[in-house]
C-alpha cells in the first residue's frame, strides 16, 4: 500500500458565511477512523494549515513535554489559541474562523494547496505573488533551482530528522 500525502492545488471562493469547498480528494485524506475531522491553524509564510487529527495529537504529545520552557511560551500560546477543530458539512464545505481569515489577510479568493501531511490555505493574492516570484527568478530568496537543489539534497542526508510517527 502506498503512503498518502497531500498534493495539488485548486482555487476557491469563500461564500457569505466564510465557507469554502474542500476538494473531495483532500477530504478523503483527512478521514481517520471513519471520521472527517481536522484542525485549522496558522501556517507558515502567510498561510493557514489544515492538519489531520492524528498529526495534531502527535504535535500535542511532543509539545506537552516542553510546555513549561519559557522560550516556547509565546509560540505555544499563539499556535494553540488559533488552533480550531473543524469538519466538513455534507457537501464538503469548511467554515473558516474569522480570526484566522483576518490573520492571513484572506478576502474571498483562496488557493487550497496540498503539501505533504497538511493542506495549506492561502489568500489568492499572496499565493500568486509567491509563485510569480519563484517562477520569474528575480527574487534571490525565491530561486527555484536553488530551492529544488536544497530540497532534493534532503533525500541524501543520512541523519534525517525524526518523523512525526
Amino acid at each position: 500500500m502506498s503512503r498518502f500525502f497531500f498534493s495539488g492545488s485548486v482555487a476557491a471562493k469563500l461564500d457569505e458565511k466564510n465557507r469554502f469547498v474542500l476538494p473531495q480528494s483532500m477530504r478523503y485524506g483527512l478521514v481517520e477512523n471513519g471520521a472527517l475531522e481536522f484542525s485549522i491553524a496558522l501556517g507558515l509564510g502567510g498561510s493557514l494549515a489544515i492538519y489531520r487529527q492524528s498529526d495534531i495529537e502527535k504535535i500535542v504529545s511532543r509539545f506537552e513535554a516542553k510546555q513549561h520552557v519559557g522560550r516556547y511560551q509565546k509560540f505555544f500560546t499563539l499556535f494553540f489559541s488559533t488552533l480550531h477543530r473543524s469538519n466538513c458539512d455534507k457537501i464538503g464545505r469548511v467554515v473558516l474562523p474569522p480570526l484566522l481569515k483576518k490573520a492571513v489577510g484572506i478576502k474571498t479568493e483562496i488557493i487550497i494547496a496540498g503539501v505533504l501531511n497538511k493542506i495549506e490555505i492561502w489568500p489568492k493574492e499572496g499565493y500568486d505573488a509567491q509563485l510569480a516570484a519563484v517562477l520569474s527568478g528575480k527574487d534571490p530568496e525565491c530561486d527555484l533551482a536553488k530551492m529544488a537543489e536544497e530540497a532534493f539534497a534532503l533525500l541524501e542526508e543520512e541523519n534525517e530528522p525524526a518523523n512525526l510517527e
